[in-house]
């Protein structure tokens, strides 16, 4: 038997973690929670779960603190995080997705938004990693099982959206690919995002491998290239 969904539940606030229990457990999903960052980190290393739906403001330790220590942990690379917060400002946005966030929901939480983008997150997650694939273009050796890119001199162990991000840009090689198809493949339509995040993962792309291999075709997208 296939084993349940597993969703981390991490806020501070009984009542937002009861509402949220109730309609995901609805849905058939099997619930665990944590009312702090600190907390949450060491009930997702002791269950490893598909999503983690979480609070940025919360004592002991916030969610975007959280969020960046998970994601140094390889095991995480295929978790889902999801931000909850009552600040909606660009800035907020922005730091979420540089720690790993795939997406961000301001309160109040609206319960039926929040269902449609949790099954959504859920089911481009399946839909990923059913694709099994090895990409060899240049130097670079892109494996989705193990979400390494290993180059001539280095491996690297990316975050699962910088992840998605090359494994999508790399199997398009030397082909312009749109804001839009970005958007699309990487974070679906119905998740939040903006140019911002996108200019954001492309950055921490080219922190790692270079400038040369990230074109910008301007007012389109971008471009991988190993000439």
């Amino acid at each position: 038997m296939k084993n349940k969904i597993k969703i981390l539940l991490v806020d501070d606030e009984p009542d937002v973690i009861e509402v949220l229990s109730y309609n995901l457990s609805n849905l058939g999903y099997e619930i665990i929670s944590a009312s702090d960052g600190v907390k949450a980190i060491k009930v997702a290393n002791a269950n490893v779960p598909d999503l983690i739906i979480m609070d940025v403001m919360m004592p002991n330790m916030n969610g975007i603190d959280a969020c960046i220590k998970l994601r140094k942990n390889k095991k995480f690379n295929s978790t889902i995080v999801m931000f909850l917060s009552a600040r909606g400002e660009d800035f907020k946005y922005i730091e979420a997705f540089e720690a790993g966030a795939d997406d961000y929901i301001t309160k109040p939480i609206k319960p039926k938004v929040l269902m449609s983008k949790v099954k959504s997150l859920l089911r481009r997650l399946n839909n990923f990693e059913k694709i099994e694939k090895v990409i060899k273009v240049g130097e670079f050796k892109i494996d989705m099982d193990r979400y390494t890119v290993t180059t001539t001199n280095k491996k690297y162990i990316l975050p699962r959206k910088e992840f998605e991000l090359i494994f999508l840009l790399a199997s398009n090689i030397e082909k312009v690919v749109t804001r839009e198809k970005i958007m699309n493949k990487v974070w679906g339509y119905e998740v939040f995002v903006g140019d911002r995040t996108i200019d954001v993962h492309i950055r921490k792309l080219r922190e790692k491998f270079g400038d040369n291999y990230f074109k910008t075709i301007k007012g389109v997208g971008y471009m991988f290239s190993v000439n």
